[in-house]
């Protein structure tokens, strides 16, 4: 896979420009200061070019992941068709929740519930794929391009961090980081379709 900043932007937007946004739930998040460890976390994901390989030190461990992924391999094939792409899906998704301190399953509701595992959406504010960032998190970051939030690695990296970085803010309230990675803090509807989504991944 080609590194992001090598990406073709033309063919990205080409792409997301066909994906139907009356079914992505992207909200307006709030551009706001970071604290350097925020920055320092998303930085390096602009520069990543291919999905990580976690290493286990326990066997038993490394078998449950094994066991994770033909799980979920199967359950994403309707969704996500090609093989290659649940290829680099799944172990990214699960290595940038990991490294967030997020639950998987909860990562993997709040990505169907946000863009339907689609990796080029793109909402009616312009939050743009897996996870639906918002494009000044790439201007905050890295160039401005963003094009590279279509890359998965720095998608899930992103919404990873982002969503963590909320957590923190209200002190551990999921419904309420969910709420602000959504635009819509407060009220229901999102943080409750977040959570049914995730009973159903768990």
């Amino acid at each position: 896979m080609a590194a992001p900043a090598r990406l073709d932007r033309r063919r990205l937007l080409a792409l997301a420009a066909l994906v139907p946004v009356a079914d992505v739930w992207g909200g307006a998040q709030l551009e706001e200061p970071l604290v350097d460890s925020v920055r320092t976390a998303l930085s390096a994901a602009v520069h990543n070019s291919a999905p990580p390989v976690p290493e286990f030190l326990d066997p038993a461990l490394r078998m449950r992941y094994q066991d994770w992924l033909g799980l979920n391999n199967k359950r994403l094939m309707a969704r996500m068709p090609e093989s290659s792409a649940r290829l680099e899906f799944l172990p990214t998704v699960w290595y940038e929740a990991k490294r967030a301190g997020l639950d998987v399953e909860l990562v993997l509701g709040l990505v169907q519930v946000e863009s339907a595992f689609r990796k080029f959406a793109v909402s009616r504010v312009g939050a743009r794929g897996f996870m639906q960032v918002m494009p000044f998190w790439a201007r905050l970051i890295g160039d401005g391009d963003p094009g590279v939030l279509f890359h998965t690695q720095t998608n899930l990296r992103f919404g990873c961090v982002i969503l963590r970085h909320y957590m923190d803010r209200e002190a551990g309230d999921l419904f309420m980081a969910l709420g602000r990675y959504n635009g819509s803090r407060g009220q229901a509807a999102y943080p409750d379709a977040v959570l049914a989504a995730t009973r159903a991944w768990s």
